[in-house]
């Protein structure tokens, strides 16, 4: 079981999922992300808006997939 220092991703303190990141690694993720979302909507959205939804829906996914793996274990959470 990794400490809570290990976690690239924190629970948020209300609801369920995933804050901002702590560490190093949770930025350049972060980052990357949205380079990767601005990219192709740079080059997707103008000629395949369609293309481009689903270019976004799958990069959620991704994000999402990388905070439950290098996240706290997920659970809702009412600020205790």
């Amino acid at each position: 079981m990794p400490r809570e220092t290990d976690y690239w991703f924190p629970a948020k303190r209300y609801g369920w999922g995933w804050g901002p990141p702590v560490t190093w690694q949770g930025w350049l993720i972060t980052i990357v992300w949205l380079a990767g979302v601005f990219a192709g909507a740079a080059r997707m959205l103008p000629i395949h808006p369609a293309a481009f939804a689903v270019f976004v829906f799958l990069m959620c996914c991704l994000l999402t997939l990388i905070c439950y793996l290098t996240g706290e274990p997920p659970r809702w959470r009412n600020g205790e």
